[in-house]
């Protein structure tokens, strides 16, 4: 068989080159040239290609047979969760992160769950056989249908795979291909591999779950190719001096991407955590002014995050805003608002916001949280620790009504809350609430300060 030739495409214009150079010869861009295998099409015969016509008949949407999946627990539930349900059989499955911040390490305890019923290989390119059974001995996990493989070439890879249904690939960046002669981790030779592992996964029906490393900047090393063709996207977040990571998805074809689910790193695993209020709550909230706790829906589940907001002279002409978890351009638009329709001066204070365990809010019903957060720290006034606040800000000072707003005055309920204010316009939804817990419609922003603050506002 003779070996395939490659060319050198540029990303930016598509011309194509025998050899690699620095710079495009047509656009003139500097190191946009991948290299691409150059397979030249056969010429096919004609009675192939009326036989090829008819079989790519377009066929109507009644008659298209709906075949049931059914979902395969990975023995975690918080991964079931993000992944929406469980895992689909013939699904590729991108896990992302820092390093060290336990890819493998969960990787590692879904196989051993998974050869309890299934084949599994695990193949490592970046680590020796014996190194991961220091890990799986570390772990506490031994299992005879769990198979292990130190390759790099996927080519070896593919002829290894027999029966097993579950192949954990550790890292995509590791693996390269023989038709190509660039370097394991190029560019080219990460598309070329996800390309292969794609076509393996959908012909046999085999479920690949993918490690993939990231860039200083936190995004997926590599191609954005390699996101397009992966059926599902989940990104660990956290430090690695933190027990508690997040882990979120991008991407799923089969569920949710706004699912997020909570892990524990210990001596003994990672672990998945179902109460949340000792990660996303502080033990001393109310105690201190600027803090605030808003019902957030991520996905299928509501959860209580509590927002905390730091006030300080600003040192220099232009104050500072520095958000996390919440987007920048929609704090600097609410302190706009608090400042024109709520007399609240921030033009000599800098602004601190913090959302509570890391978690990103990008959902609009925290704009009325974060307006009582900062109000809170101007007035030097806390909010009480059973009260609850979410809705959404319009710029003319209005407060619009939000999705599910059943679920999380439910939610507060659930949580011991006592007080929750809320949009007018979601009163009727909650109203058989009302023996349960306090409700406090609010259609202005400065409706809602009075309501918290009413001796400041008296005097």
């Amino acid at each position: 068989m003779a070996k395939s030739k490659s060319v050198y495409v540029c990303s930016e214009c598509g011309a194509q080159t025998p050899q690699w150079m620095g710079r495009c010869p047509a656009c003139g861009k500097f190191g946009t040239l991948v290299e691409e295998i150059a397979e030249p099409a056969p010429a096919a015969k004609k009675e192939k290609r009326e036989r090829s016509a008819a079989a790519a008949r377009p066929v109507p949407l009644s008659q298209v047979r709906e075949e049931a999946v059914r979902r395969v627990s990975s023995g975690i539930a918080e991964l079931d969760t993000v992944l929406g349900g469980g895992i689909v059989p013939g699904s590729l499955v991108l896990i992302g992160g820092d390093p060290g911040i336990g890819k493998s390490t969960l990787l590692t305890e879904v196989a051993a769950h998974l050869s309890e019923h299934e084949k599994v290989l695990y193949v490592s390119a970046e680590e020796s056989c014996s190194q991961v059974k220091m890990r799986c001995a570390r772990l506490g996990l031994n299992s005879k249908d769990l198979l292990l493989l130190n390759e790099t070439c996927l080519e070896d890879i593919e002829e290894a795979i027999g029966e097993e249904k579950f192949v954990v690939i550790d890292s995509i960046q590791a693996v390269y291909t023989s038709q190509l002669s660039s370097a394991a981790g190029s560019v080219g030779q990460v598309r070329e591999c996800a390309g292969k592992l794609q076509r393996i996964a959908k012909g046999r029906g085999i479920t690949f779950f993918i490690v993939g490393h990231v860039t200083k900047e936190g995004a997926l090393a590599g191609p954005k190719v390699l996101e397009h063709i992966m059926d599902t996207v989940l990104y660990f977040e956290g430090e690695k001096e933190e027990n508690y990571k997040i882990l979120r998805s991008y991407k799923n074809r089969f569920g949710s991407v706004q699912e997020v689910g909570v892990f524990e790193m210990t001596g003994e695993g990672i672990f998945g955590v179902s109460d949340y209020a000792g990660i996303f709550l502080s033990e001393s909230r109310g105690e201190a002014a600027g803090s605030c706790v808003t019902p957030s829906e991520t996905g299928n589940r509501c959860m209580m995050v509590e927002l905390q907001t730091l006030l300080a002279k600003t040192a220099y002409g232009l104050p500072r805003r520095m958000p996390l978890g919440i987007d920048y351009n929609k704090l600097v638009l609410l302190i706009a608002v608090l400042e024109k329709r709520c007399g609240i001066p921030f033009y000599n204070q800098d602004v601190y916001l913090n959302a509570m365990g890391g978690i990103r809010l990008n959902e609009p019903s925290v704009d009325l949280a974060v307006c009582a957060a900062l109000a809170g720290g101007f007035k030097n006034i806390p909010i009480d620790k059973y009260t609850a606040v979410f809705g959404e800000v319009g710029l003319t000072g209005e407060v619009r009504g939000v999705t599910f707003a059943e679920k999380r005055v439910s939610e507060c309920i659930k949580m011991g809350f006592k007080r929750v204010i809320f949009p007018a316009k979601n009163f009727k939804s909650v109203k058989k609430f009302e023996d349960k817990i306090e409700l406090v419609p609010v259609q202005y922003v400065y409706q809602m300060i009075k309501k918290l603050f009413p001796a400041e506002d008296r005097e």
